[in-house]
C-alpha cells in the first residue's frame, strides 16, 4: 500500500500529494480509554469509596481529606478519557493535528481512574502531595542524566555511559561530603568525577574513533568495578570517615512553599532540584535559542557542512561531552542528596532510563523533563502504594520504569529521529 494519496486541489485542479494518516495514536487512545472503562470503572465495587489527601501540615490553609465515590469517579473519568479519544481520532481522520494538551489531559484522566480503582475500599488515605513531591525527587538524577545525554548526542557522540557518570558523581558525593562534613562540598565534588567518565568516553571516540557504544558500556563495567571495589576495600572499613554523608538542607522558599500542594511538590527542597529547574531552563533556550546551540546542532547533524563555515568539529564534541559528563555526575549527587550511604551499584539501572528519558523527550531538555518526570512517577507510585497496602504487588508497579524505557527505545511512543551524525566519528 501507497504511503501517500493523491487528492484533487478544487481551486487549481492539480493533483496535492497527502501522506498516509497514521492511525496508531487514535487506536491506542482508543484502546487504554477502553481498558479503563472495563478494569477501573465496571471492576470497581459500587459501594467502595476512595480517600484522597491533598493537604501537608505546613500549609497555609488547611484541606481536609476527603473521599469520592469509587465507581461513579472511575466511570466519569474513563468515559472523558474516551471522549478525547474519540476526538483525536475524528482529528486525525480529517488530517488535523493533536494539540499537545490532549495526551496530557488523556494521561491525567486515565491515572486518577487508575488510582480510584487501586484505592477503593482502602482505609487509608491516598497522599497526593507526598506522591507528586516523591515524583520530584526521584526524576531528578534522570533529568540530569538525560540533559547530560542530550548534551552529548546533539554534538554527535553516543553517551551510553551515563550509568557510569551517575555513580561516579554519587561516589564522589559521598565520600568528599563525609570527609569534609560538608554536603554542599560533595556536590560541588560530584561533577568532577562525571567530566572525568566523559572526557574517557570522548577521547576514545574523537582521538581513537573507536565504537562509541562499546567504549560507554565498558566504561560502566569499569566504573561498576571501581567503585564497589573501593566500597569494598575503603568505605567498609571505615564508614564513619567516608560513608556518613550529610544530608542536604531543605531550602523552603517563601511564601511559596506554604500553598497547598504546589508549595510541597515544588517549593520546598535541596538545592539541588533548583538547580535542575534551572538547568533545563537555561539548556532549553541555549540548545535552541543561542548562537552556541546553533553550533552543537550543526555539529551533530552535518559536522562536514559545520567545518567548512569555521567549526571545529572535534572539539565542540569534546567541550559538549566533558559538559555532559559533568552534568549526569550533578545527577549522581541529586542521588545521595537526602544523606544516604553509598551502596554497590547504586544507580540501579538509572543510567540507562535517563537515557531513554532522553529518547522520548526527542533530545529536548523540556521533552527530558517531562519523561523523566513519567519515570520518577511510576517510581514514587510503587513506594506510596506499597506502604499503604496496595492490592497490586509492588514487584509489578516496579516494573513501570522498565517497561517504559523499552517502549522508548524500541520508538513505540512514535516516530523519533536522532542527530544523523551521531556515534560517526569526524575526520577532517
Amino acid at each position: 500500500m501507497s504511503a501517500q494519496t493523491v487528492v484533487v486541489d478544487a481551486p487549481t485542479g492539480r493533483g496535492v500529494v497527502q501522506a498516509k494518516i497514521a492511525w496508531r495514536g487514535p487506536v491506542l487512545y482508543l484502546a487504554i480509554a477502553l481498558l479503563a472503562l472495563v478494569v477501573f470503572a465496571l471492576g470497581t465495587p459500587s459501594d467502595a469509596t476512595t480517600t484522597f489527601m491533598v493537604a501537608s501540615p505546613n500549609d497555609v490553609v488547611t484541606i481536609a481529606p476527603f473521599a469520592v465515590p469509587s465507581q461513579t469517579t472511575a466511570l466519569l473519568l474513563a468515559t472523558l478519557a474516551l471522549v478525547l479519544a474519540a476526538w483525536a481520532a475524528w482529528a486525525t481522520s480529517r488530517r488535523l493535528d493533536v494539540p499537545v494538551w490532549l495526551p496530557i489531559t488523556f494521561g491525567g484522566l486515565v491515572l486518577l481512574a487508575f488510582l480510584v480503582w487501586v484505592m477503593a475500599g482502602n482505609v487509608n488515605a491516598l497522599p497526593l502531595t507526598i506522591l507528586l513531591a516523591g515524583a520530584l525527587t526521584l526524576s531528578v538524577p534522570l533529568v540530569f542524566g538525560a540533559l547530560a545525554g542530550l548534551l552529548c548526542e546533539r554534538s554527535g557522540i553516543v553517551n551510553i555511559a551515563i550509568e557510569g557518570q551517575l555513580l561516579g558523581g554519587a561516589f564522589l558525593a559521598v565520600v568528599v561530603g563525609s570527609v569534609t562534613g560538608n554536603a554542599y562540598a560533595g556536590m560541588i565534588a560530584a561533577p568532577l568525577a562525571g567530566a572525568l567518565v566523559g572526557w574517557v568516553l570522548v577521547t576514545f571516540a574523537v582521538r581513537y574513533r573507536i565504537d562509541q557504544i562499546i567504549v560507554g558500556v565498558v566504561l560502566n563495567v569499569l566504573v561498576i568495578g571501581l567503585t564497589n571495589y573501593l566500597f569494598s576495600t575503603l568505605l567498609t572499613d571505615n564508614p564513619q570517615t567516608l560513608n556518613s554523608p550529610p544530608r542536604l538542607p531543605t531550602l523552603p522558599i517563601p511564601g511559596l512553599s506554604q500553598i497547598p500542594v504546589i508549595g510541597p511538590v515544588l517549593c520546598n527542597h535541596s538545592l539541588v532540584i533548583y538547580l535542575m529547574y534551572i538547568a533545563v531552563a537555561v539548556l532549553q533556550i541555549m540548545v535552541f535559542r543561542s548562537r552556541w546551540g546553533l553550533r552543537m546542532r550543526s555539529v551533530g547533524e552535518h559536522p562536514k557542512a559545520a567545518d567548512t563555515v569555521g567549526i571545529n568539529v572535534n572539539r565542540t564534541r569534546v567541550r559538549n561531552t566533558v559538559l555532559g559528563g559533568a552534568v549526569a555526575g550533578l545527577g549522581g549527587a541529586a542521588l545521595v542528596a537526602a544523606g544516604l550511604a553509598f551502596t554497590k551499584e547504586l544507580t540501579s539501572g538509572k543510567g540507562y532510563i535517563a537515557l531513554a528519558a532522553m529518547i522520548l523527550g526527542r533530545w529536548s531538555p523540556k521533552g527530558a523533563l517531562a519523561a523523566a518526570l513519567l519515570f520518577g512517577f511510576a517510581d514514587s507510585l510503587r513506594r506510596v502504594l506499597g506502604n499503604l497496602g496496595s492490592p497490586i504487588p509492588s514487584e509489578f508497579l516496579a516494573m513501570l520504569p522498565y517497561l517504559a524505557t523499552i517502549f522508548a527505545v524500541a520508538g513505540l511512543v512514535g516516530r523519533v529521529r536522532a542527530p544523523a551524525a551521531e556515534g560517526i566519528p569526524y575526520v577532517k
